[in-house]
């Protein structure tokens, strides 16, 4: 009886077995009810994200589900040593612990929140901008990123480790690691200008200098376009945008010219039909806007007619199916008015050899046109 009297009185570290045994159980509790609250917070989100509607609560509860059990047990621990007395170093220790882990735990939900706010702006956008499915994926990696490091750097400070030093260090070393690099951080500066500008979105028909094609993906560090030939191009992301780029897809209205050259021996009462019968062919086609038909030049062998009109619609099949129509009723017309379109003449002279000189008033050769 003496003994567990004893082992009853007894103090470890200042405090007895009865205080040791409160404060286990406050922190077997307070661990189960964390427990219990996280297992009905999950319960909770998974009906909520069966249903295909969006919850006003479905994001703040898929964060809080994602606490982790090492975090409930750090926090079960730091309670329950509340209702004991420590020493200063180790009450110093567990507030340490405690603070490293509320840091990372806040990590993971900050990293949660930033993967759900953008798959949902993801799935709600992917049906009217093809580049989320490309550009998602870049800003989430930059914001994991940053979140990290806080993380990090925070512990490191708590751990009494001097960050300025270290970020200073940092510095230097990412300058030295920036300048050899280079390529690939101007790569994905250039990929991310590119996801928050978005000059051209997967799909977009592009030409780059000599290059056309579609894009197929939009990455870090490059670009990919599938040719109107088949074969896929792959341009870094940088000299992408250092070029200069044209975007089909974008295009609003296509400005088409149409030059006519008639024979010089065309009556002048046929040429002041041509402009007329130009604009009427243009305008009996839609959708377009026309601009102006004339008798714009008096050219050396020929009369020549312009024409301009705006196809309002960026489908080439459309404006070459309208520009063959125009061609096509512009000659039925030209054969039924007898007009003659303008064929180029060259004037070559051709000179015989002779055994003799030409003598002097002798004609020279005559000019041979063709």
């Amino acid at each position: 009886m003496n003994e567990v009297e004893q082992l009853v009185d007894a103090t470890y570290m200042g405090n007895t077995l009865w205080q040791l045994t409160v404060a286990g159980g406050i922190a077997v509790a307070a661990f189960l009810i964390l427990l219990l609250v996280r297992r009905a917070v999950r319960a909770r989100y998974e009906k909520l994200a069966a249903t295909p509607e969006i919850e006003l609560l479905e994001l703040p509860l898929r964060i809080a589900s994602r606490t982790t059990v090492l975090f409930l047990i750090i926090a079960a621990l730091f309670i329950g040593a509340q209702w004991l007395k420590l020493p200063v170093a180790v009450s110093k220790a567990l507030l340490t612990i405690f603070t490293i882990a509320v840091f990372w735990q806040i990590g993971l939900w900050a990293t949660v929140a930033v993967v759900a706010a953008l798959a949902r702006k993801q799935r709600a956008t992917l049906a009217t901008d093809a580049a989320a499915a490309s550009s998602i994926g870049i800003i989430g990696f930059l914001a994991r990123a940053t979140i990290w490091s806080f993380v990090l750097l925070l512990t490191l400070d708590n751990l009494g480790i001097q960050i300025k030093p270290l970020l200073a260090g940092l510095g230097i070393g990412g300058i030295a690691v920036a300048l050899a690099a280079q390529n690939i951080l101007g790569d994905l500066f250039a990929s991310l200008s590119i996801t928050l500008d978005r000059p051209f979105v997967v799909g977009d028909a592009l030409q780059v200098d000599d290059f056309s094609g579609t894009v197929e993906y939009i990455g870090v560090k490059s670009t990919r376009l599938r040719s109107v030939n088949g074969e896929q191009i792959i341009m870094p992301n940088a000299n992408l945008l250092s070029s200069r780029v044209r975007n089909h897809s974008r295009l609003v209205q296509r400005r088409v010219v149409i030059n006519v050259s008639v024979d010089q021996q065309t009556p002048v009462a046929k040429l002041r039909m041509i402009a007329g019968k130009l604009r009427e062919l243009i305008e009996s086609h839609e959708p377009i806007r026309f601009d102006r038909a004339h008798f714009a030049k008096i050219g050396p062998s020929s009369f020549d007619f312009e024409a301009v009109y705006f196809v309002l619609t960026n489908n080439y099949g459309k404006h070459m199916d309208i520009l063959q129509d125009i061609n096509l009723r512009l000659v039925e017309w030209f054969d039924k008015e007898r007009i003659v379109f303008s064929t180029p003449q060259r004037v070559y002279y051709v000179e015989q050899a002779r055994s003799n000189p030409m003598s002097e008033g002798e004609p020279g050769p005559a000019p041979r046109s063709i």
